[in-house]
């Protein structure tokens, strides 16, 4: 997965800190995390075409899910993600 932010705001950082909990929570050993701040690599952003950051992007497995947001909505991420709540 990959997390796009803008630089240490922050909505970024708990963008970064809500998925790193999500992470562990759920899918502990199952993903790998990707930061990508737009401040220091902008041309990145077109990749993956990012319109809002935070975005959290999944490419794997398809189709590719798109989460705009900070990431605090647990259940809702979960949701997107086609995850089960534990």
């Amino acid at each position: 997965m990959r997390l796009y932010v803008a630089g240490q705001s922050t909505r970024s950082i708990a963008a970064i800190a809500n998925l790193r909990r999500i992470c562990d929570t759920h899918m502990a050993g199952r993903c790998t995390i990707e930061v990508i701040d737009l401040m220091r690599n902008p041309e990145l952003a077109k990749a993956d075409q990012i319109i809002a950051i935070p975005t959290l992007v999944r490419k794997l497995p398809v189709p590719v899910k798109r989460i705009i947001g900070d990431l605090s909505a647990t259940d809702k991420v979960l949701l997107s993600l086609e995850l089960s709540v534990v």
